[in-house]
């Protein structure tokens, strides 16, 4: 395959929160972007200037488009005349918890009559080894009559999004790995406008496993402080002293910390993708099947310390008031995607509670894959007008909250109250 210049013209596939940081960074640095999503919706929205993304700016929204070099459409027939197409699309797990490729495999379906000679695709979803040589290839492959490698370059550049921080994609090294040593020039190309450094590997089943290497290190250790706390809380250890007094070790130590479960698009799901993969060839991983076995626990016994809590006052959890503070998964954020919340709010709703929620960053509870019923729901303001209040997310604003005169129980999951009410648990 002959070489082509750098591409200078890119679509982004999915606009969420991978895709559009990634179509605005390229925009800065003066390429051409289609940005293409299978909502109608987010492409108005950003045709009109808007952000629906709270860590996005409205401001870079508007500033994108004012360069005239973004174009939004939820139509996948716009992508036939980019130099490149980056593919961000989800990779969620079925209800069995096995790998969701359909995403990935609809989106390369639909892309595929549209690729030609010398393009360059990219896949950035979080997947398992061999799903871009293997699974994707074939897809583009079948359906466009070309030859990856040969007639198109295929390559894997795993995303490394930080939610909630809107200078993440500039400041943190992209990995990459190609089919071919061409396509990884290609890809390397592609990154090296938008990032200070690229890290190249050998393949793309190598960038594809430094993801889940990534995320699986994360969960196995959230799980390691998770179990750790409730065997310490059993002794009357706090794990709060504990790690910080640990943490003040120069080496051989890493700070992580326990919560109410494991939430957002990755690390409750991505290290499942490799336990799956790896009993094809015979091998069971079980410190990733157990790190999430204690993980997706946590919620039930941030349950129990509810209800021990409201026990404690002679309450039961039957018709108790309950106010659940934090949809999202992390603090500062409007990602509710896979929050521990939803799984606390139905094990409580179950019991009998009546529950209410606030949320600084989430005023209504959006249509999503895990919490379907709880749609529609608004939140309520903060007050002292209920039996028990649950902090699920350490948003700043609950930790400038003055809870102090407080007469309802306080259940604190991140040790994140510092003006501490007389009924207070940690959960």
């Amino acid at each position: 395959m002959t070489e082509s210049p750098a591409a200078k013209t890119v679509a982004i596939v999915g606009l969420g929160y991978v895709g559009l940081p990634l179509a605005l960074a390229f925009v800065k640095a003066g390429y051409t972007v289609v940005g293409i999503d299978r909502d109608p919706a987010k492409a108005e929205s950003l045709r009109a200037g808007r952000s629906y993304l709270s860590h996005i700016a409205v401001d870079r929204i508007q500033a994108a488009v004012a360069t005239g070099r973004l174009r939004t459409t939820a139509d996948m027939r716009d992508a036939a005349t980019v130099d490149a197409v980056v593919i961000c699309v989800p990779t969620p797990l079925t209800p069995q918890r096995t790998p969701d490729l359909s995403y990935v495999l609809d989106t390369g379906a639909a892309l595929a009559p549209f690729v030609r000679p010398r393009m360059l695709v990219v896949l950035e979803s979080t997947t398992y080894p061999g799903t871009t040589s293997v699974e994707l290839r074939q897809c583009l492959e079948q359906g466009s009559g070309l030859r990856a490698g040969d007639d198109f370059h295929l390559a894997f550049s795993p995303e490394r999004e930080d939610p909630g921080n809107p200078t993440s994609l500039e400041r943190i090294p992209k990995v990459v790995g190609g089919l071919t040593p061409a396509c990884l020039r290609k890809a390397a190309d592609l990154y090296r406008a938008i990032v200070p450094r690229v890290v190249e590997v050998s393949s793309c089943d190598v960038a594809e496993a430094t993801k889940l290497l990534e995320n699986i290190f994360r969960s196995v250790n959230i799980a390691l402080v998770n179990e750790l706390k409730i065997i310490y809380e059993s002794m009357g250890i706090n794990i709060w002293e504990v790690i910080a007094a640990a943490s003040t070790k120069p080496f051989g130590f890493m700070p992580f910390y326990p919560g109410p479960g494991l939430g957002g698009h990755c690390i409750p799901i991505d290290p499942f993708y490799l336990s799956w993969k790896a009993r094809e060839f015979g091998h069971t991983a079980r410190f990733i099947e157990l790190a999430g076995e204690i993980n997706t626990a946590m919620p039930r016994h941030v349950f129990t310390r509810t209800a021990k809590a409201l026990n404690d006052q002679g309450k039961a959890v039957q018709g108790a008031k309950i106010l659940l503070l934090g949809l999202a998964y992390k603090k500062n954020v409007d990602d509710d995607r896979e929050s521990p919340t939803y799984a606390i709010w139905e094990l409580l709703e179950n019991a009998g509670a009546k529950i209410s929620y606030h949320d600084p960053y989430i005023p209504l509870v959006r249509p999503g894959r895990t919490h379907g019923a709880f749609a529609g729901t608004k939140a309520v303001a903060i007050s002292d007008d209920f039996d028990a209040i649950v902090l699920c997310t350490d948003h700043d604003a609950y930790r400038d909250h003055c809870f102090r005169e407080y007469r309802a129980v306080v259940i604190d999951t991140r040790n994140a109250i510092h003006e501490r009410p007389a009924k207070y648990y940690q959960a």
